[in-house]
């Protein structure tokens, strides 16, 4: 293995991908250097402040402040200069057409570009269309010959990829925990330094680098991202396909997907019905993934079913909470769950809010909590009494309730009294989106509960 100090890794973009990436790191022995171009998000990171909830995340950054193992820089030139392993981390948000937005990736090209001045092997960690890597290399060349005004000169580096396979909540959790690492490179060097760079992480977990990581082309690594993701959504909306089913037929969606997901070439997770998926991945990706496929002349339209399936699941959702109410408007009601799934403060096209949407434009009056979004959510929903309360707990938001929504099956819910919580509504009625309470326990604590996919 390479001594520690010809492995100088610097990751650009602190968000939900490179902050969980520098830490883990840090923690198994490497010095880190992150940069972001936001200044005032460097600043309140170099200060201890992660800028969003991760379960694990701000203890792991104090520490490694503290270590002076991770380095905060706000010039990400000089992060790029003093590295010669860089993971790109930053955001490739989705365009109007579907198509990914790659401007932070070219921005990045352009920076890295005159600050070549030695080997250095440039992962591409944030998703992107397959051939984003090959155009990366490419923009690189450009601007160091641009530099270098023409006149040659060595253009020492290497693309890879390195797609990241990190779940909101437990995003810590998963940077010691991989199940896989995908490396897609070009080049013996490259492969050799993502080797040196691992190996730490896979001694830690005692598993041997061969059975935790996979080396491809860099072509093959950028589709394995999306085409999971891709997968993983298709999961989600066939159980939410096969519990409008159960619904019009009495059967019970959790018996059927248990029945399905106890087959091992199936598996059961991804198959909870409920609103459907969101947040930042998988709405985005899915939507690159087939725009992507249409540029190559690749049919794609089982994803386009998939997309249409969870869009409509909001509007059915609405729908069920109307058909109990039987009147919505100037009905009070409490809404438990905001982010777009527990263990996160993440709304990006979150569910919840897509429904909240919908009942505010009923005419509801919402209170609403979630454990850590309400903060987040206040950016999309402003508070607007008497239209919409944010309130610090569950209980509260549901005293004088109508109804109790369940948009986000935070674990936190479950601990909530419901005897105690029945006296303090109006009508003790719990609509739950997420499938998170047992049916005979509710009733049994006196209330009228409706589910999804569930009789």
């Amino acid at each position: 293995m390479k001594n520690k100090q010809d492995v100088r890794i610097a990751v650009l973009g602190l968000g939900h991908v490179g902050l969980p990436t520098a830490l883990g790191m840090a923690e198994v022995g490497w010095t880190v250097i992150g940069a972001d171009e936001y200044r005032d998000k460097a600043e309140r990171i170099q200060s201890g402040d992660p800028t969003f909830y991760e379960p694990g995340l701000e203890e792991l950054l104090k520490k490694h402040l503290d270590s002076g193992r991770f380095i905060v820089r706000k010039d990400v030139a000089s992060a790029v200069k003093d590295s010669n392993v860089i993971f790109v981390c930053v955001g490739t948000p989705q365009k109007d057409d579907g198509a990914a937005d790659l401007s932070h990736m070219e921005k990045v090209a352009r920076t890295i570009a005159p600050n070549l001045n030695e080997y250095k092997v440039i992962i591409e960690k944030s998703t992107t269309p397959v051939q984003t890597a090959g155009r990366l290399k490419q923009s690189i060349i450009r601007y160091a010959a641009a530099r270098s005004n023409g006149n040659g000169g060595s253009v020492d580096f290497d693309v890879a990829v390195n797609p990241e396979f990190l779940r909101e909540g437990t995003a810590i959790y998963d940077v010691f925990n991989p199940d896989r690492i995908v490396i897609g490179v070009e080049s013996e060097p490259a492969a050799k330094m993502m080797m040196d760079v691992y190996r730490p992480l896979v001694e830690r977990i005692g598993k041997s680098m061969d059975s935790t990581i996979i080396v491809t082309d860099i072509n093959a690594a950028e589709i394995i991202k999306h085409g999971s993701n891709a997968f993983l959504s298709m999961k989600i909306s066939f159980a939410n396909m096969v519990a409008d089913l159960c619904e019009a037929t009495g059967a019970n969606i959790q018996d059927v997907t248990r029945g399905i997901g106890m087959d091992p070439r199936i598996g059961p997770r991804f198959l909870n019905a409920g609103i459907g998926y969101g947040g930042y991945c998988f709405p985005k990706d899915i939507r690159a993934f087939t725009y992507v496929a249409s540029e190559h002349g690749v049919d794609f339209s089982l994803l386009r079913e998939v997309e249409k399936i969870n869009n409509a699941r909001v509007g059915k959702f609405a729908a069920k909470v109307r058909q109990a109410l039987w009147v919505v408007k100037g009905k009070n009601i409490a809404v438990w769950g905001l982010a777009f799934k527990p263990g996160t403060d993440d709304t990006r096209e979150a569910p919840a809010l897509a429904v909240v949407r919908a009942l505010i434009e009923e005419g509801a009056h919402l209170r609403l909590h979630d454990p850590q979004a309400n903060k987040e959510a206040m950016r999309d929903i402003p508070a607007n009494p008497p239209s919409v309360v944010y309130c610090d707990s569950a209980e509260d938001a549901a005293a004088g309730a109508d109804a109790v929504v369940l948009l986000t099956e935070w674990k936190d819910y479950l601990g909530v009294d419901l005897a105690k919580l029945r006296p303090a509504m109006e009508v003790p009625l719990i609509i739950d989106g997420r499938n998170l309470f047992d049916p005979a326990k509710v009733r049994g604590a006196g209330f009228e509960y409706y589910s999804v996919g569930r009789p």
